[in-house]
């Protein structure tokens, strides 16, 4: 894995944008010079995020979001798992 965010990721399990492995790492999004923790989906190289709509949901009870542009900016907030258990068992 990288330590660079893909240029575009969503929490919805429905969305072809949608990495598990990724989100568990956990992602920072800084938009418009502020920190937001509320992001569904976004996009750096269009420039825009998805935010839900308060509590509110569809019919089908997914979230209503609300799609906000300006400057984006991610990173992730844990390093990558590595594989350095495996690489000491070889050297022992």
């Amino acid at each position: 894995m990288t330590d660079t965010p893909p240029d575009r990721l969503s929490t919805n399990h429905r969305s072809p944008f949608f990495q598990q492995e990724l989100l568990e790492r956990g992602i920072g999004i800084r938009f418009k010079d502020g920190v937001r923790h509320d992001v569904e989906e976004y996009c750096i190289s269009e420039g825009w995020i998805r935010v839900a709509l308060g509590k509110k949901v569809d019919r089908n009870g997914n979230p209503l979001t609300l799609k906000l542009s300006g400057p984006v900016e991610a990173w992730f907030e844990r390093p990558a798992a590595s594989d350095g258990a495996a690489d000491d068992a070889d050297e022992g």
